[in-house]
């Protein structure tokens, strides 16, 4: 018996999700990948949960020129380093700040919750987690760092994505991933067991009150 789940996601200028690609920063585009993936949180959060304090522009009219702005924001509280956002928890941290921070210009509280997965966890937990995130209807940031399968994941290597979704089919357990403004189907399995000792993994959203 095989099982879809897409999140609802949305689309700019075409694109499914943004893209660093468009970033004219040099910095941002070579390296803007957390901060990308923290924005498309915050507009996927802003669509569908109710929370327009997130995003600083018409959530009803989603445009590149106004994601890139955006990108400029985020770049303050997630910024790219010369080893790139290689921690869970830096992520965690610099987006906490921008959450904090509109929740203190706004005055309103978007009640998401963070929590770190680590890679170090079992491919069987992994698939659980990132599971009943996507059937809870929230978007999971993945960050893979080395592979093994380097050529393979070659556009995945220190590098941040969100996933949208899954199909599980027996067996077979396939995320669905945006990134650089297009879906992208994974092998969980294979993807997860990188062969490297240095792991990434994934942030699990939650309402405050779940």
């Amino acid at each position: 018996m095989s099982k879809k789940m897409l999140l609802d996601y949305f689309t700019i200028d075409g694109a499914f999700g943004g893209s660093q690609d468009w970033f004219t920063n040099i910095v941002m585009h070579i390296g803007g990948c957390a901060a990308a993936t923290a924005c498309d949180s915050c507009i996927y959060f802003a669509k569908h949960m109710g929370m327009e304090t997130l995003y600083p522009y018409d959530i009803s009219q989603l445009n590149k020129e106004d994601y890139t702005k955006f990108s400029q924001i985020m770049k303050s509280y997630i910024r790219p380093r010369v080893n790139g956002v290689k921690k869970l928890e830096w992520y965690i941290q610099g987006f906490e700040g921008y959450l904090t921070d509109v929740r203190t210009r706004t005055g309103v509280d978007s009640r998401i919750r963070m929590e770190g997965f680590s890679g170090e966890h079992s491919y069987e937990e992994a698939e659980k987690a990132i599971k009943s995130r996507i059937d809870a209807g929230l978007p999971v940031p993945y960050l893979m760092l080395r592979h093994k399968m380097s050529e393979k994941y070659k556009d995945f290597i220190w590098h941040w994505f969100l996933v949208v979704g899954y199909e599980a089919a027996g067996q077979d357990f396939d995320i669905l991933a945006a990134t650089y403004g297009e879906k992208v189907r994974l092998p969980l399995k294979e993807l997860w067991n990188t062969g490297y000792e240095e792991k990434g993994g994934v942030i699990l959203y939650g309402r405050q009150n779940d």
